[in-house]
């Protein structure tokens, strides 16, 4: 058994262990991440659609402005937040040193 991982009585390991320190670090990291996201996400789930009406007036693609950015622009900063939260994830397990190989 390596120094790295320690068995935690059931016969498997409990993957690679940390300092209290680093550990700290990553869930510090780990916790901002996921208010950022989420954040991002109320903006575009809640915020928006109360604001469809007034943004209506506008126009995009001789779509009413409201309309587009909730039917398209929602889904597609959906999408891209999965992307994002998974790509700066896996950054933030590999600089803990508890990332996949």
């Amino acid at each position: 058994m390596s120094e790295t991982t320690r068995d935690n009585g059931s016969g498997a390991s409990s993957g690679p262990q940390i300092g209290q320190e680093a550990r700290e670090r990553h869930w510090s990291k780990t916790r901002n991440l996921t208010i950022l996201v989420l954040v991002i996400w109320a903006i575009f789930a809640f915020i928006l659609p109360w604001n469809a009406k007034a943004l209506n007036e506008l126009s995009f693609l001789g779509f009413p402005l409201g309309y587009y950015l909730i039917v398209q622009g929602s889904l597609i900063v959906f999408v891209l937040l999965i992307f994002f939260q998974n790509w700066r994830q896996d950054s933030i397990d590999d600089e803990a040193g508890v990332g996949d190989e």
